[in-house]
């Protein structure tokens, strides 16, 4: 399953941002369960970022944002958070030509 969480974030505070969910991705990556995670910012409103990450459940996502570690870090940032449903069931998925591990096209 993956986690989307949208964040609007004033453009003077996206330097430190960046720095914190840096810590989150950090703390989440050492949960049972995670298999990746990347914060991404959008092209055309700069002020809207995603914490995108995957994880083996529902339950393991769950658990890992209970964890003390993770609230730590997390917690203070939930003011800038958009206000929708997160946990996506993934239904599909086509893998693209590049490998994640080499970053070279497959022939």
């Amino acid at each position: 399953m993956i986690a989307i969480t949208r964040y609007r974030v004033p453009s003077q505070e996206a330097d430190g941002f960046t720095a914190q969910m840096t810590s989150v991705l950090d703390a989440l990556a050492a949960s049972p369960g995670y298999r990746s995670g990347r914060l991404a910012r959008t092209v055309d409103d700069p002020d809207l970022w995603a914490l995108i990450t995957e994880w083996d459940g529902a339950g393991y996502y769950r658990r890992a944002l209970g964890a003390y570690e993770v609230r730590l870090v997390f917690i203070p940032l939930a003011a800038m958070a958009v206000d929708e449903p997160g946990a996506y069931e993934v239904v599909s998925e086509v893998v693209g030509q590049r490998t994640a591990e080499s970053g070279k096209e497959r022939i």
